[in-house]
């Protein structure tokens, strides 16, 4: 495989852009602290929550029920006050500590690495309780489809971007004591989610330790496959490799003929969103890079086909879905912003349309999406914007991407 990143690298001038939003938004971080309100904050409350289980068990008395954080979301997303707390999230502290650790090894500079391992305390402080080995996962109750995943409940979702936090900062001070905690996040992955075997060679695994929550989730297959290939190489030891290579499959099968991936194979929640499809081939990108799987290499020609023309708009802006699963209240999503940058890194230099959008994408971040304080927007609603300041959703992300960048058009 030819890959041609260095004609692809963001030019100097837009470069350095980059470089000054992420230190605005840094300064912005110090000064509005590490917790923040959520996407979720207006259905995390008990009365929320039940708002939220009535819909998807009656849709039309549910409607009624979730209108007005609906109305409140769509008109006044201030209003999130009212419904909720600002929380600490672990996968944002992921990010940031992420994001720090790639800004300590383009600046060289202490004040860096010092954030990032203080991320990283945080994170060793605020597993989840219960679980003998390192494991993370949401600060609330979350009602789902399939009932209330309680808070601290680990998610297969959360728990590969905390292994990748402590990768990162280890590759920095090579401290032992983030190593084993690796280990110990990998063991976790191994042991504690449950498979069901979808064909001869391929199995789902539950997005949670509980067998009764969702299986056939094809992004939380993305991710446990590739934490495990990760730590198959990082430790030298097979055991990860062959746990992941059925869910790598379960993934690989579950792919459209079209090139798409519903969000679950489950008949049910067949939408087709823009960051979902990204965190699936993001995952699949950073396998191949550590395999040479050729399977993901595959599916990642016909995924990016049809992702550039289905989740991407007529300006090479990213599109929310390509299949809605229902209603949205707003136009454009940070989310779909933030994957879109990483996944275009990740793929640089082989396909011509990702490293045009890129461009376009960054111009809009820089000139649209963030604010004179030195802050994201969280979405363009039907009209105008969400302003409220959300970690997770998805401020660390594009932080983390933004410094990505920099980091693979300085360093490489």
């Amino acid at each position: 495989m030819v890959h041609s990143e260095v004609a692809a690298k963001t030019n100097p001038l837009q470069l350095e852009k980059v470089q000054t939003t992420i230190l605005r938004f840094t300064e912005w971080l110090d000064k509005y602290g590490e917790v923040s309100y959520d996407f979720q904050s207006f259905f995390s409350s008990d009365l929320g929550r039940a708002a939220k289980a009535l819909y998807y068990k009656k849709p039309l008395l549910g409607t009624v029920a979730v209108s007005p954080m609906v109305f409140c979301e769509a008109f006044i997303p201030s209003a999130r006050r009212l419904f909720w707390k600002p929380q600490r999230f672990p996968i944002a502290d992921a990010h940031y500590a992420m994001g720090f650790g790639l800004l300590a090894l383009v600046f060289e500079q202490e004040q860096y690495y010092k954030r990032a391992v203080h991320f990283l305390d945080v994170l060793t402080e605020t597993r989840c309780p219960g679980y003998d080995n390192y494991c993370w996962g949401y600060p609330f109750n979350w009602e789902t489809l399939r009932g209330t995943i309680r808070e601290f409940t680990p998610l297969i979702t959360t728990v590969p971007y905390v292994y990748e936090a402590y990768k990162q900062v280890y590759e920095v001070d090579h401290n032992q004591k983030w190593r084993e905690i690796m280990r110990s996040i990998a063991q976790h992955a191994l042991v504690d989610y449950k498979d069901l075997e979808t064909s001869p060679t391929a199995s789902t695994c539950s997005y949670t330790p509980s067998p009764t929550d969702s299986m056939r989730v094809v992004n939380a297959n993305a991710y446990r496959a590739f934490l495990l290939t990760s730590a198959a190489v990082d430790f030298s030891e097979n055991k990860y490799r062959v746990v992941a290579e059925r869910n790598l499959n379960f993934v690989l099968q579950s792919q459209n003929a079209d090139g798409s991936w519903y969000y679950a194979t489950d008949g049910t929640r067949n939408f087709v969103d823009h960051f979902h499809t990204c965190f699936v081939m993001k995952a699949l990108a950073k396998i191949e890079a550590l395999t040479g799987h050729p399977g993901c290499t595959r599916a990642l020609q016909q995924g990016v086909d049809y992702y550039v023309k289905n989740l991407s708009d007529e300006q090479g802006l990213p599109k929310p879905f390509s299949r809605r699963p229902r209603l949205t209240v707003y136009k454009r999503e940070l989310y779909d912003y933030a994957e879109c940058i990483n996944l275009s890194i990740l793929l640089r230099g082989r396909f011509p349309k990702l490293d045009e959008n890129l461009s376009i994408v960054l111009n809009e971040i820089m000139t649209k999406w963030q604010k004179p304080d030195g802050s994201f927007r969280s979405r363009q609603l039907l009209f105008g914007w969400d302003n409220t300041p959300m970690h997770r959703w998805a401020a660390s992300q594009l932080f983390r991407s933004l410094c990505f960048l920099l980091y693979r058009n300085t360093k490489n």
